[in-house]
């Protein structure tokens, strides 16, 4: 990397210099603090104790509860033993990347022994989204829901709940996160499956040394209840249900949804999904006042092994008679691991609300149309060492055949201040090479992809089409991908090849879902839609945390328009340095 020590210097300049963009975004604006302690704690689990990354010590972290529009301020001091970032998961961040998380995109991490407030500017996010670490695999134990009420004065498109509860499901490892991580660096080869599934921090009733602690949802008859479920897990799409009680879908992403009715969801890592829950499994008209909801693995990828453990909580009615709670709860009939369609049929029903007051605004011209094939690659073992990879190979990722490369410095500040060196903007609108991406056999030339620091840039204002294409290039499987800075509209999506002359017709540019997180089929195709209206550098990447680090993900940059209120934010001054 070419002029680090130049660079260091001028980001230390621009960190002494007060600016009044950051001051426009002051505490005095914010009508919500709170103070983030990363440090170790204790969280026995399995019959095994642990230390593990917190904030303030919780597992799973603590609740951010807003408005829409509000400012929230987090101030947070790193007590732990490693460096750290932290994302706000589905905030757009109008016009203020420098406090969106990800290490060495928008960032430098915060260092041991330092800290850094954030200044997270809520815009038209509504219902749950959620914070995460951003750094390794450290959000493994460093997340927490973030819940976005309406504006005062203004009110739920449904039902009002009797409660509002956070369903954090995710995984638990007995290993420490960051020597498996570390491990698979150093062998190139896959990550070790986590021991467990839990939920809100707690594998439950199927696990050894976990009866005591299954977290427990307190109900009561004829009550509305509003889950706020959030797959904060590194590795898994889960499949979610409780027993003898229906989900009325409501919102996904912080975005409201057309209301409807399912037994189970399928949700991947990086998703939300908010879901009304009526208690009305009458006392008197029940064999039972206890009902598991559970959770477990599924898995589009047959190839790879996979936990296929199921974690459970209860949902229990404190009106029942005594004898009724006594006994073991009913269990929910999920879909089984491998059940491809019950998943592709739970996301084919969402759809935005498209209301009067939480309009759709689908883009109808696009300006720029890109096809970006998803794949799991390989790169050459280096010499004199051996690899876990396929065929001795070190296990690498891409998108349209490049394998993105974290800088040494923040991509941010390397565009904010014109320093070369640092990324390339030329990630490519189509892949290299055309075949039949979605072939069970590929020709193995196909695995090995190039290393590089990629960008595509946009002009403000500009329409973006993706088209996601899933490969079988060492396996085809879903992909959840993220896009940070905007929510997009998923206009299409299918199995199998992509056909620009033909699947555009089956697109819905009426009321398609408006999310942040969206599950790309196994060996199929998903279409998203936005306008780069949000100046700044904002990632994209695979929200299952191992494809990130073997580098699934690009960097979208949107210049500055032409008027004050579409320019970026100036750099703050207290940004960290690398």
């Amino acid at each position: 990397m070419v002029g680090v020590t130049k660079i260091t210097m001028m980001l230390w300049v621009l960190g002494v210099v007060f600016t009044f963009g950051a001051a426009a975004v002051g505490l005095a604006e914010a009508n919500n603090v709170h103070n983030f302690y990363i440090k170790e704690a204790n969280h026995p689990r399995l019959c095994k104790n642990k230390t593990i990354l917190t904030v303030n010590g919780q597992f799973p972290g603590p609740t951010i509860t807003a408005r829409r529009g509000d400012v929230v301020i987090v101030n947070v001091y790193n007590q732990g033993n490693k460096n750290i970032t932290i994302h706000w998961h589905g905030v757009d961040q109008p016009r203020n990347p420098w406090y969106d998380g990800p290490e060495f995109i928008t960032q430098c991490p915060i260092q041991p022994g330092t800290n850094f407030t954030y200044r997270i500017l809520l815009s038209d996010e509504e219902g749950t989204i959620w914070w995460h670490a951003h750094s390794d695999f450290d959000r493994a134990t460093v997340h927490g829901a973030f819940v976005i009420h309406p504006k005062h004065g203004s009110f739920y498109p449904f039902k009002m709940p009797h409660k509002e509860i956070p369903i954090i499901l995710g995984e638990w490892w007995k290993a420490d996160v960051t020597h498996l991580l570390e491990e698979s660096k150093r062998t190139g080869g896959e990550v070790n499956l986590s021991d467990a599934n839990i939920i809100n921090g707690q594998p439950g009733d199927f696990f050894p040394c976990s009866k005591d602690n299954i977290f427990k949802l307190p109900v009561q008859t004829g009550k509305t209840y509003l889950l706020r479920i959030i797959n904060a897990g590194l590795t898994n799409d889960l499949f979610y249900g409780i027993a003898g009680h229906l989900l009325t879908i409501v919102g996904t992403d912080g975005r409201y949804t057309k209301p409807f009715t399912v037994k189970h969801i399928m949700i991947s890592p990086g998703q939300t999904m908010d879901a009304l829950l009526e208690a009305d499994r009458a006392i008197n008209g029940s064999s039972n006042g206890r009902y598991y909801m559970a959770a477990r693995t599924f898995a589009s990828n047959t190839a790879l092994d996979f936990n296929n453990s199921t974690t459970t909580a209860i949902l229990e009615y404190t009106d029942a008679p005594p004898s009724r709670r006594a006994g073991t709860p009913d269990f929910p009939n999920l879909p089984a691991n491998l059940d491809m369609n019950a998943a592709t049929e739970y996301t084919a029903q969402l759809r935005s609300l498209a209301s009067k007051d939480h309009p759709v605004d689908v883009p109808m011209h696009v300006d720029h149309p890109m096809l970006i094939t998803i794949a799991i690659n390989v790169l050459p073992c280096a010499p004199n060492q051996t690899c876990d990879g396929p065929n001795g190979n070190r296990l690498a990722a891409s998108l349209n055949n490049v394998s993105f490369q974290n800088p040494s410095i923040d991509i941010l500040d390397a565009y904010y201040s014109s320093v070369n060196g640092v990324f390339e903007a030329s990630f490519p609108n189509k892949p290299p090479f055309f075949f039949n991406f979605t072939d069970t056999v590929v020709p193995p030339e196909l695995e090995v992809t190039k290393v590089g620091t990629k960008v595509k840039m946009l002009n403000y204002g500009d329409v973006v089409e993706v088209v996601f294409q899933d490969t079988t290039i060492n396996g085809a499987e879903t992909h959840p991908m993220h896009l940070h800075g905007f929510a997009f509209y998923v206009v299409g999506r299918g199995f199998g090849n992509y056909d620009k002359l033909k699947d555009p017709a089956t697109y819905n540019l009426i009321d398609p879902p408006y999310q942040n997180t969206v599950t790309v089929p196994k060996a199929g195709w998903t279409a998203i839609r936005w306008r780069a209206t949000n100046p700044g550098v904002w990632f994209m990447h695979c929200h299952f945390d191992r494809h990130t680090v073997w580098g699934m993900n690009t960097v979208f940059i949107v210049k500055d328009g032409k008027t004050p209120d579409t320019k970026m934010m100036k750099r703050p001054p207290s940004m960290p340095r690398c």
